[in-house]
């Protein structure tokens, strides 16, 4: 009997020879084989049982049993990125991490506006999978009014341990023309990291101007980015 021969891929053949015709079992990896006679493939995904007979030389196949090539959805992390915008306006106050920072002018929104912890909100959000923070907390429902969006970020860090996981690290970076963020970061970034229930360390916040370009550059919005990575507790 000719051995199996491996015509088309790379993958290794365990073989056993037939002495005294014989069946003799096969283990092969996904491909195209032939022996003397008989050309047969193997579907990919699939390890498969062959039986083939020395006198003949016919294949037969016997089992098999399908891998799944479907990723598993317990992932050891997640990634989630948010962001937001706000128009600002005068007579509002400037709420940022929930820190109330001095300016003339502060975010016009159905919420206290804050830009920085709405983005963090769908930025935990995004890395589970759920809806964005709109369609939890819709500006058309009159009970977040004015809300306070430290109670967004309580209900993000709810459905985070919900599902298994806590802040591996957080990055945000907030854009403004003004007024200068850098007295006011670390009180932010602390309670952010407060709120969270994260250690400061692996909080990280950045402040850029745009530039005196387009309408966050003139001071009449405020924008903020945030990449999280969630770890599986």
């Amino acid at each position: 009997m000719a051995m199996a021969t491996n015509l088309y891929t790379s993958y290794s053949i365990i073989a056993t020879k037939a002495h005294n015709n014989k069946s003799v079992s096969l283990s092969l990896q996904p491909g195209t084989y032939t022996t003397s006679h008989v050309k047969f493939t193997l579907p990919i995904q699939k390890r498969t049982g062959l039986s083939i007979s020395a006198a003949s030389t016919t294949a037969t196949q016997v089992e098999g049993s399908a891998t799944s090539s479907k990723a598993s959805r317990i992932l050891p992390f997640r990634v989630g990125h948010g962001f937001d915008l706000h128009r600002l306006e005068p007579g509002y106050p400037l709420i940022i991490g929930g820190i109330d920072v001095p300016h003339d002018r502060g975010c016009e929104a159905h919420s206290d506006g804050d830009v920085l912890l709405h983005c963090v909100v769908d930025a935990i959000l995004g890395a589970l999978g759920l809806p964005d923070i709109g369609q939890i907390f819709p500006d058309s429902d009159p009970k977040w009014k004015g809300a306070a969006s430290s109670v967004f970020i309580k209900e993000a860090v709810r459905l985070m341990h919900e599902a298994g996981y806590e802040i591996g690290n957080l990055d945000a970076t907030l854009i403004l023309q003004r007024p200068k963020l850098s007295p006011h970061k670390e009180s932010i970034r602390a309670n952010l990291s407060e709120l969270l229930g994260a250690d400061p360390s692996v909080v990280n916040l950045k402040a850029k101007t745009h530039e005196k370009v387009d309408s966050l550059g003139e001071n009449r919005s405020i924008a903020a980015h945030t990449v999280v990575l969630l770890m599986k507790k």
